[in-house]
């Protein structure tokens, strides 16, 4: 394998993963996000992923990978929207389905995700806006870098179109690896689900459309049931105007 392969592989399975976590981390330590910082972490996470897949980009074509081996082709577009509509459909009900579960639970139970929720999401008009092209980068970029490049590379290297799909999914769970364990499992399978998409299809673009799909819905519906922290109940011993 190419060295500049390897080193994009070696970015994407720890710097990644180490810094995602600690932005994490960093946004769960933190009281309140100032005006500004949180459509700042949307920008840079965009020029981030726009960033390492145009490296990537270069990388491939330098090293004779073409558009339709790195799936940015369309050679059926009846097949590859039919089938973005069917999955779309099942995974945004599942999401929205997930995130109903989890705003049904007590707040102490409700997990790393309701936590991030209320850091994450968009609270204005233009963090709205660039909340949206934020989930369209991820979107594009994510399933160019482990669907298009390392789906692609390892399925060449191991000759097998399987083997190419585990392992692309598997980098894909390790990228997500601040969502813990549960995460780990939920992302690695998504991960294989795309891949379905696009080896049914031999493109991206069903996979573009269905992650898309897929976190626009989860971000809406967390911005609805989790992103407000319900407050306590007042004790049937407090008054109106009673102090503490």
């Amino acid at each position: 394998m190419h060295w500049d392969y390897i080193a994009i592989l070696a970015v994407l399975a720890f710097i990644v993963p180490w810094r995602s976590s600690a932005r994490v981390q960093m946004l769960l330590d933190s009281e309140t996000l100032a005006p500004g910082e949180r459509v700042a972490l949307y920008v840079s996470t965009m020029i981030f992923q726009w960033g390492i897949s145009a490296i990537i980009l270069w990388r491939a074509l330098a090293h004779g990978e073409s558009a339709a081996q790195l799936g940015l082709d369309v050679p059926n577009v009846e097949r590859s929207l039919l089938i973005a509509i069917v999955l779309s459909a099942i995974l945004v009900m599942n999401q929205v389905f997930g995130v109903k579960r989890i705003a049904s639970m007590p707040l102490e139970k409700r997990g790393l995700i309701a936590r991030l929720a209320q850091k994450l999401l968009p609270h204005t008009n233009s963090e709205v806006i660039a909340g949206v092209a934020l989930v369209g980068t991820v979107g594009i970029c994510e399933e160019f870098i482990y669907r298009g490049f390392i789906e692609t590379i390892f399925q060449q290297a191991l000759a097998s179109v399987v083997a190419g799909a585990v392992i692309s999914a598997v980098f894909f769970a390790v990228a997500h690896v601040y969502q813990g364990r549960r995460g780990l499992v939920t992302t690695f399978t998504v991960g294989l689900i795309f891949s379905a998409a696009r080896v049914w299809t031999q493109s991206l673009m069903p996979s573009m459309i269905i992650h898309f799909a897929v976190d626009l819905s989860a971000a809406i519906a967390a911005a609805k049931m989790l992103a407000e922290t319900p407050q306590p109940a007042a004790s049937p011993n407090e008054g109106d105007g009673a102090r503490p």
